[in-house]
């Protein structure tokens, strides 16, 4: 009819045989999981784009490696990643017109036996920056003597401050005494960075790995990496040439075990660091039945009096 606003009539959503649905299900999870190996390719191409996917890992709330290469491949800036349904447990809402980004998120199942268990389904995450409610506060900062004392409080190994160390070896891991040796009298910096570095080896030399220094010296040097920029610290000393030629060659899957590997042992540490402050938080709190100092008195007035008639 002429005049007349046609009506948009609603689409019928098409529908899916059984075996349609799987199918396009695994045709998304094969181009989604393609998507996480050209990233896995990519952090290695130079000492760039290896910085820049670690600086990623300090940065961003911990991930599965999956998620850390996906997310990386679609926005290096993100910081603070959860699915719809995470952000409104948080209470928080998703700003109008706000594209999620692809994840994979953890989902329960249940199995042939009738048990539970937990697989992975590809959704949507949103940024913190992409939601609206209250500010969070912003993260705590540490001085980096007290990172150094957060170390070695909660180090998976004793820790040993020596002068003995021979020329070079800022500190050294030793498997047959499960020591980290630190050598004394160098600056905050270099202390926290080779502690770290050190205790990601302790944490590599798992009962029945097979551990040996050479496997994981660059995976610790990575970790290092990861620790010492999420504490603020200068990092302009770190280099990683040598570490993406030595992985040139390697298969993707290869590339992601490596990044797994640091993922794991900086994630660690992080966490006995955390541990530590928050320990320490919870430790030192006022008492409820404090005694409050008592107020000064005040001085009393003088006394005003009439002079004496003469």
């Amino acid at each position: 009819m002429i005049g007349r606003k046609q009506e948009t009539q609603p689409q019928p959503e098409q529908q899916y045989t059984k075996e349609e649905y799987a199918a396009m299900k695994q045709a998304e999870r094969e181009e989604v999981w393609s998507r996480v190996s050209a990233q896995a390719e990519s952090v290695f191409k130079d000492d760039d784009s290896l910085r820049g996917f670690l600086h990623f890992m300090a940065d961003c709330t911990p991930q599965k490696t999956s998620n850390l290469l996906l997310l990386y491949a679609q926005n290096p800036e993100i910081t603070h990643p959860r699915t719809f349904d995470k952000w409104k447990e948080a209470g928080r809402s998703i700003r109008s017109g706000e594209k999620g980004y692809t994840f994979y998120a953890d989902q329960e199942y249940t199995k042939e036996d009738g048990t539970r268990g937990i697989g992975s389904t590809i959704t949507k995450a949103y940024d913190i920056a992409q939601t609206r409610g209250p500010q969070p506060l912003p993260p705590q900062q540490h001085l980096p003597e007290e990172v150094i004392a957060a170390m070695i409080e909660n180090s998976p190994v004793p820790l040993v401050i020596s002068d003995q160390l021979p020329q070079g070896v800022q500190a050294q891991y030793v498997p047959r005494q499960r020591t980290i040796f630190v050598r004394n009298g160098m600056d905050e910096t270099a202390t926290i960075c080779a502690i770290a570095r050190e205790q990601a080896h302790a944490g590599f030399d798992a009962v029945g790995s097979g551990y040996y220094r050479q496997a994981y010296a660059a995976q610790a040097y990575c970790a290092a990496y990861v620790v010492a920029q999420k504490f603020g610290l200068d990092t302009s000393a770190f280099h990683f040439d040598k570490v993406c030629q030595s992985y040139t060659e390697m298969s993707a899957n290869d590339k992601r075990g490596f990044l797994g590997d640091v993922k794991r042992a900086a994630y660690s540490i992080n966490w006995d660091i955390q541990r530590t402050f928050r320990d320490l938080e919870q430790a030192i709190q006022p008492d409820e039945f404090s005694v409050a100092a008592p107020k000064p008195a005040k001085a009393p007035k003088a006394k005003t009096e009439n002079a004496p008639d003469r």
